[in-house]
């Protein structure tokens, strides 16, 4: 495998190679289950997806993406209806797990909860007390910044600047006012456990720290997330991990994906503009949703916008289109799935995984796979066309896309406008019209295919007869963003995204 990545420590893009090569161990910061995910929330497990597929071609994988199941916000919700946390993570990981499902997200190896971790990560604070890089203050224990020289090399920024761009709380008790929290008390009202400086429960950093050790061991090979995470979460993992650890390096690799905004604009409450998971998929479909999440490099920011999520679409009808008329029937199982993005499999289309290999470039890989499907539609050779069918559905399977059955994916509504419309009506309007044809009245036949092309159901006239596919109508500017706000008001943000506040 010829793998580059860019990694956010050095700044650079890098040859990828494994520490150990049985297995490669990679690490993706899952969500914080307190509410429904929201449309930013979609876009690591979906990019960190295709990479473990790349992975797994030629390494076997150890892919852990943990859950934050203990946090202010889960316990505010909790008090709100006067549940345990329980009730509440177990109602939104549930929801989560059910977004990544249609989304086509593989399941991680590993899910690990903070709150099954309590013990791990009162051992870590201990050792990080014993060497001298924590303290315990008025029932709190904190992370020492000042004793760890390299803390800001992630982010590239000294300390005192780190400081001037955070929101931290800066506390009597802190020796240092970046000093950061591994353990704090918990009250008799919010949920804690027993440890050596008293009822509490563990801060936000210290829980990703552990578990990876758990998990996957002292050093891993890639640590991933969002650009947001760089400061402070990531950054406070490498502090504590490398001085829990005596000094070894922490991760080897950080790939971070940029974030994602509505039409130009950042998700926010006041603006009424953040998108649920839920409601984008049951709008557009999950085949679409991914593939306009990977429609820019993961790298840069991503503007969702009705466009973007209709460009999709039509990429994808293109795509199955090319299929459907090479004679491609029926949904790829799974066993044909793996055999086609095995390491032995030499039918994925070279320009797709050189795209893949050049650090994720998902809008390379698909323009790759639209040109294979260009060469599909033109080619007569039976044989060739065989081929080209089959490469095009490998290469789709590496981006987790292109394994339905093609004619289902024109039949079934996928969230677009003419929903209401199911395919034995379509079919009948259909046969109305190659009537009006016949009898050479095209005023009406026009009359129909306008019809259902204002509810989203576009008409193609192919050698041997008519043929249909569904396709997303644009709504106006800011429609799905108000759409989506509407059912997101209770949310502050979707589940896993942190504004920290107080450290």
């Amino acid at each position: 495998m010829a793998l580059h990545l860019h990694n956010t420590l050095s700044r650079a893009r890098e040859p990828f190679a494994p520490a150990d090569p049985a297995p490669v161990t990679m690490y993706v910061c899952g969500p914080t289950v307190y509410n429904f995910a929201h449309i930013g929330n979609a876009r690591p497990p979906v990019v960190f997806d295709v990479l473990a597929r790349l992975l797994r071609r030629s390494y076997a994988l150890t892919y852990v993406r943990n859950v934050t199941d203990v946090d202010d916000r889960i316990n505010a919700a909790a008090q709100a209806e006067g549940v345990e946390i329980g009730v509440i993570t177990a109602r939104y990981l549930a929801a989560y797990h059910a977004d990544m499902e249609v989304l086509g997200v593989a399941p991680p190896n590993v899910e690990p909860r903070a709150t099954e971790h309590v013990r791990e990560i009162v051992r870590m604070i201990e050792r990080l007390i014993g060497v001298g890089h924590a303290y315990e203050a008025e029932g709190h224990v904190l992370f020492d910044v000042p004793s760890y020289p390299a803390y800001g090399k992630l982010s590239g920024r000294d300390t005192d600047e780190l400081l001037a761009g955070a929101r931290v709380e800066v506390a009597p008790y802190k020796r240092y006012p970046g000093d950061f929290v591994l353990w704090k008390p918990s009250p008799p009202e919010i949920v804690g456990w027993p440890s050596p400086w008293g009822r509490g429960r563990p801060g936000w950093h210290i829980e990703c720290s552990a578990m990876i050790e758990r998990h996957l061991g002292e050093t891993i090979d890639i640590h991933a997330g969002g650009v947001d995470l760089v400061f402070p979460h990531h950054e406070n993992e490498v502090a504590q991990s490398t001085c829990a650890h005596g000094g070894k390096t922490f991760a080897r690799f950080w790939l971070h994906n940029g974030m994602v905004v509505v039409n130009g604009e950042k998700m926010s409450k006041s603006l009424g503009n953040v998108l649920l998971v839920r409601d984008v998929l049951a709008e557009n479909g999950g085949e679409a949703v991914r593939l306009a999440l990977l429609k820019a490099h993961y790298r840069q920011p991503l503007d969702w916008t009705s466009a973007l999520v209709g460009e999709a679409r039509q990429n994808l009808d293109r795509l199955y289109g090319a299929l459907r008329d090479a004679g491609v029937s029926g949904a790829a199982s799974a066993a044909e799935t793996a055999a086609a993005t095995s390491a032995a499999s030499r039918e994925i289309p070279s320009g797709v995984l050189a795209a893949l290999e050049d650090d994720l470039n998902t809008p390379l890989a698909l323009s790759e796979l639209l040109a294979s499907a260009r060469a599909l539609n033109v080619s007569r050779d039976a044989d060739e066309r065989r081929r080209l069918a089959r490469g095009l559905r490998a290469g789709g399977a590496l981006l987790g896309l292109l394994q339905a059955d093609p004619q289902a994916w024109f039949a079934r509504s996928g969230g677009a406008a003419g929903d209401d419309l199911d395919a034995a009506e379509i079919d009948s309007l259909l046969a109305q019209r190659d009537a009006f044809r016949r009898d050479r009245n095209y005023s009406e036949a026009d009359r129909i295919r306008d019809r259902l092309a204002e509810r989203g159901i576009v008409i193609e006239d192919v050698a041997g007869g008519a043929r249909w596919r569904r396709v997303a109508v644009a709504m106006p500017k800011g429609a799905a963003a108000k759409k989506g706000g509407g059912a997101a008001k209770a949310a502050s943000a979707g589940a896993g995204t942190r504004d920290e506040g107080k450290r």
